[in-house]
């Protein structure tokens, strides 16, 4: 299993940095490893909460947030059969900013396993796209 971390600070409230994460729905808005994304449940986001994008790679995957904890801890799970996917998030506030320290869990399933370091190099690079692009569309 690869876990794949990275760390960020994002000048930005994190209350607000929370509330970009867990909104799944407008991810295709500024994450460009994502062609569209969706909601699929109503009311406030929290554990369960489900949505779809279309990724680049995999097509249309069901999402669903786990290990909700408004503001510091939340858990992204894509449901891909292929793969055992993960990425968690936990946020600490810094004053005006916050820290976000990502970990991304990509377990390869059956055959898949033995494609596991093209996976790994996959990972890191949508870990880097997405902690940019997360970055930029709080702090434009």
């Amino acid at each position: 299993m690869a876990v794949i971390t990275r760390s960020q600070v994002i000048r930005r409230p994190i209350d607000e940095v929370f509330d970009a994460i867990v909104d799944g729905g407008q991810f295709a808005v500024w994450n460009p490893t994502i062609r569209a994304s969706r909601r699929l449940d109503d009311g406030p986001a929290r554990d369960g909460t489900r949505f779809e994008w279309e990724l680049r790679g995999f097509g249309n995957v069901v999402q669903q947030l786990e290990e909700f904890d408004r503001p510091t801890h939340v858990r992204i799970v894509p449901h891909i059969k292929t793969l055992g996917v993960g990425h968690r998030f936990r946020l600490t506030a810094q004053g005006d900013t916050t820290r976000v320290d990502h970990e991304l869990e990509m377990r390869p399933k059956g055959l898949f396993r033995f494609m596991a370091p093209i996976i790994g190099t996959i990972g890191r690079r949508n870990l880097r796209d997405t902690a940019a692009a997360l970055q930029a569309h709080l702090e434009h």
